[in-house]
């Protein structure tokens, strides 16, 4: 009983999702599945743009789109935000078609990390992987993007 209302909740908490929130995107011939960011991300930066400098338009969500193994606590977080950036939502999903499976566990998976720049300016954003209640041990990962705000 207990169990079946359970279920009765998790679908109705999934009918109230907005269905336009993430971009539905098939997965390509190895299987692996792309990052989940929504459809009005004006700018998606990506692993390979590590130490790049990044233009975005001010007023419009631009997002991060790392893989990372929240399923063993290592989290992406900002760990150096400018003052004109700000965080405007998190999404996170599969990166294989496997994990849909049932009784898979573990496993990477998407962190996309959205924000908006507030004003034109320019600063640097610095991203760590970490669990966050280990916060004196060292990043495993840095991912950093100069951010050009126009």
């Amino acid at each position: 009983m207990m169990r079946q209302m359970l279920v009765a909740c998790a679908l109705a908490l999934c009918a109230c999702t907005p269905a336009q929130e993430a971009k539905e995107e098939a997965p390509v011939a190895d299987g692996s599945l792309p990052a989940p960011t929504p459809q009005d991300v004006a700018t998606r930066i990506t692993a390979d743009q590590n130490g790049q400098t990044i233009e975005v338009a001010v007023n419009q969500r631009f997002a991060v789109e790392l893989v990372g193994v929240p399923t063993a606590g290592y989290i992406w977080a900002p760990a150096t935000l400018p003052a004109f950036v700000q965080r405007a939502g998190e999404a996170s999903g599969n990166t294989i078609q496997e994990q849909s499976q049932p009784g898979y566990a573990g496993g990477n998976h998407w962190e996309v990390l959205m924000f908006v720049a507030t004003a034109p300016s320019t600063g640097e954003l610095v991203l760590e992987q970490r669990r966050p209640w280990e916060s004196d041990e060292p990043a495993t990962d840095t991912f950093r993007v100069t951010i050009v705000a126009r």
